[in-house]
């Protein structure tokens, strides 16, 4: 049929209440149902390349599937805090879903790095929401622009993989708004993506896939949402309280009973058919969707090569120079000879293990690619470990023979996919022994080396910071991750990747470590609101590299902070300045403090953003904090507020590497706070109708108490009354103060002049 002229709610209308319920589940793993002539839609694993399965078809990546472009996976994209750049990406991957036919491509992920010990982290952007959020808007519109739809995931605080299809992600109100559903908000709100994954997890008890406050009432009420809500495969449990809750498709398809259970529950008026009528109209609102974007974007063969070198630039971007004592780096094509030492550096780990595993259309091998820039006979490669063990003592011997024999030694060090995979968590942070252990035998002989990182999550650096003069964070990569590696290390690519979570000296400082895993299927997320670098700088620990950290080959120098109050926030501007010898690009990231009110980190990011300068260059960088971001989430109204007072501005190069300060005054939001009877006698005394009555009020009630309590109980009586609920005033008084039917005459009397 032509969709261009589908009435999507008389087509809806048409359909009995078998085929409706029909359309809440897939006809088989990876596609929708076909009914009444409506194109199906498929839908497949993402989100840092296509998994496509032309053969037999799973979840976890056992069975084969078709090459795919292998781009860095989220871990890595986040690290090159380029929104431009991963909009690139985006495009470059709806391309390659619409070759191979594929309509909404599973990704990306948005959930907050709470913990460094998920084994998911790989697929998640960062620990902060503002860099989540940004990230995962720009992936989207790229896709969706090249006509394939996303499905971002996992709704929400899927943040562990330990009994991740049972556990109760326990959180509080305001650091459920500011931290783990902020990122989503922002990418629905700006993104408009085509569907959005509801989580195996239960959020407050409640699993996400049969939460209706979070998939109606936020998700499509205050968000606005207007595409699909599709399950992660194999999350629903209870069908009926799924579709009552607000989950549009459950995947996998293949089970008719399911959908018979809809139509019997409608039939008992257990459900309301206008539930599943809503829902059926979602599923054909999802296939007209798709079959508009084939028709304006046909399956065509991607450019392998141009996606290759696009790879190739984004990984090169993402990799962060976290040290370099003695500038060691870059190595000259010409400076003499190099050992390559560890497996990773021949056999490269390019992504994470799971469902997101792609197989890739070619892959760099770094020493191969060091060997083409500074020729065949200047690089010498050996193992140095294995992953199985081997003879740990004669590979080191090895090792240490062919770093004493060359100018600079190079030392791959990391975790293998096995180590770092969905369906589990990791259980500490800590390099292997025996890498510790090669580490030590080459810097005993060859004072020049360099430690190259490979790796999915956070992993403990002090101890590697300490053995080495530089240290070069490689994270994932992706397929073109050996050609970047070597591209930094040689300075074809000056290095400007910044870190999206932070380094702490040992697993036990990160903010969520006394609540992780949980206990009895909950996990209380007991740090609040104080998640990553806000938790580390609130408790002010040391960390080995904080959040937003990351050298270049030049340096740079920041002058003439400027801060202006904007109808829709703050408007800031910085100049910065190249000062080193080599072209460089700069991440200026301003972080934003209040002092009293209410609780904050001690710095928050608010805005970002790179420039590329041309030695001895300048450049003023126009950035602006929204409103909206200023806002912190109330929890007696239930809604984003600004407070009003004195902030704080920061422009500097990472969270603790804060370089400019500026205050400003933020205008309040117009807030009405109604007086009860828990209202304190300080909250009301601030009012003039309610402080005369309050103050004769306490003279009666505390007054002849006042000097004993000072004397006896050594407190300040004036202080700590201010403190007391007004409501309690009577009761401290004997009932000599304040009787009830009085209280309630000035409450009433109070809150009138407020409304008026």
């Amino acid at each position: 049929m032509s969709n261009t002229s589908i009435d999507i709610d008389s087509f809806v209308g048409a359909l009995s209440l078998e085929e409706k319920a029909s359309l809440g589940s897939g006809a088989a793993f990876w596609v929708t149902k076909q009914t009444a002539g409506l194109p199906a839609a498929v839908m497949e694993d993402g989100p840092h390349g296509v998994r496509h399965q032309s053969g037999d078809v799973d979840h976890m990546g056992i069975a084969p599937s078709d090459p795919a472009t292998c781009f860095p996976p989220a871990t890595a994209l986040a690290q090159t805090w380029d929104p431009e750049l991963i909009e690139r990406v985006g495009e470059a991957l709806g391309t390659e879903a619409r070759s191979c036919g594929t309509d909404v491509l599973l990704g990306p992920g948005v959930n907050i790095k709470r913990d460094p010990r998920c084994g998911r982290n790989f697929e998640y952007f960062s620990e902060d929401p503002l860099l989540s959020g940004r990230m995962g808007a720009a992936w989207v519109r790229g896709l969706q622009r090249r006509g394939a739809g996303a499905s971002v995931k996992h709704f929400a605080a899927n943040n562990q993989e330990y009994e991740r299809m049972r556990s109760s992600s326990d959180i509080d109100e305001r650091p459920l708004r500011e931290i783990y559903l902020r990122s989503f908000e922002h990418v629905v709100r700006e993104a408009r993506p085509w569907t959005v994954m509801a989580a195996y997890n239960r959020l407050n008890g409640v699993p996400a896939t049969e939460n209706h406050w979070l998939l109606t009432e936020v998700l499509r009420n205050e968000w606005g949402f207007d595409g699909l809500v599709v399950s992660d495969w194999g999350a629903v449990g209870d069908r009926i309280r799924a579709v009552r809750g607000g989950l549009d498709l459950q995947m996998p398809g293949g089970d008719a009973a399911s959908d018979q259970e809809v139509v019997d529950a409608v039939r008992r008026g257990e459900l309301a058919e206008s539930v599943v009528t809503e829902r059926a109209r979602r599923a054909v609102q999802l296939a007209l969707r798709a079959d508009e974007a084939r028709c304006a974007h046909p399956d065509v063969a991607f450019d392998v090569d141009r996606h290759h070198r696009l790879a190739r630039e984004v990984a090169g971007r993402a990799i962060v120079l976290l040290q370099n004592d003695g500038d060691v780096l870059p190595l000259s094509a010409d400076g003499g000879s190099i050992a390559v030492i560890g497996p990773f550096a021949v056999e490269p780990r390019i992504q994470g293990g799971g469902s997101s595993r792609v197989v890739p259309t070619r892959v760099d091998v770094a020493v191969d690619e060091m060997r083409a820039i500074a020729g065949p006979t200047a690089v010498t490669a050996t193992d140095g470990y294995r992953h199985d063990g081997g003879d740990a003592e004669r590979l080191r011997a090895e090792a240490a023979r062919c770093a004493v024999a060359a100018d600079v030694a190079i030392v791959f060090l990391g975790f293998t996919a096995r180590e770092e995979a969905e369906g589990t968590d990791r259980t500490d942070i800590d390099l292997p022994a025996h890498q510790l252990e090669l580490l030590d035998a080459v810097t005993a002989v060859q004072p020049r080396t360099v430690a190259v990182l490979v790796h999915g999550g956070v992993v403990r650096l002090h101890e590697v910071g300490a053995r080495v003069p530089a240290l070069l964070d490689g994270s994932l990569l992706g397929q073109a991750g050996g050609g970047a590696i070597a591209d930094v290390l040689f300075g074809r690519v000056n290095p400007s990747g910044r870190l999206a979570e932070t380094v702490p000296l040992r697993l036990e400082d990160a903010p969520s470590f006394p609540t992780y895993p949980g206990d009895q299927l909950r996990v209380r997320y007991g740090e609040g609101i104080f998640v990553g670098y806000r938790g580390y700088d609130r408790m002010k620990r040391d960390v080995a590299f904080p959040f937003g950290h990351g050298l270049s080959y030049t340096s740079f120098e920041y002058r003439d902070l400027q801060v202006s109050a904007a109808p829709d926030g703050i408007d800031v501007t910085v100049t910065v300045a190249n000062t080193g010898p080599r072209d460089g690009r700069e991440v200026v990231q301003i972080y934003l403090a209040k002092d009293g009110g209410v609780q904050r980190p001690p710095v928050e990011l608010k805005a970002f953003r790179s420039v590329r300068l041309a030695p001895g260059e300048s450049a003023a960088v126009q950035l602006s904090i929204s409103r909206d971001d200023i806002a912190y989430w109330d929890i007696s109204l239930h809604r984003w507020v600004v407070e009003g007072g004195a902030y704080t501005v920061h422009a500097g190069a990472s969270s603790r590497d804060l370089r400019l300060t500026k205050e400003i005054e933020v205008d309040a939001d117009a807030v009405r706070r109604p007086f009860t009877e828990n209202s304190t006698v300080g909250e009301l005394l601030t009012h003039p109708v309610a402080a005369r009555v309050i103050a004769e009020a306490v003279r009666l009630g505390t007054g002849q108490t006042r000097s004993t309590a000072s004397k006896e109980l050594g407190i300040d009586a004036e202080k700590s009354g201010l403190h007391i609920p007004v409501g309690r005033v009577r009761s401290l008084s004997g009932g000599a103060s304040l009787p009830k039917a009085d209280l309630t005459r000035l409450l009433e009397a109070v809150n009138a002049e407020l409304d008026s």
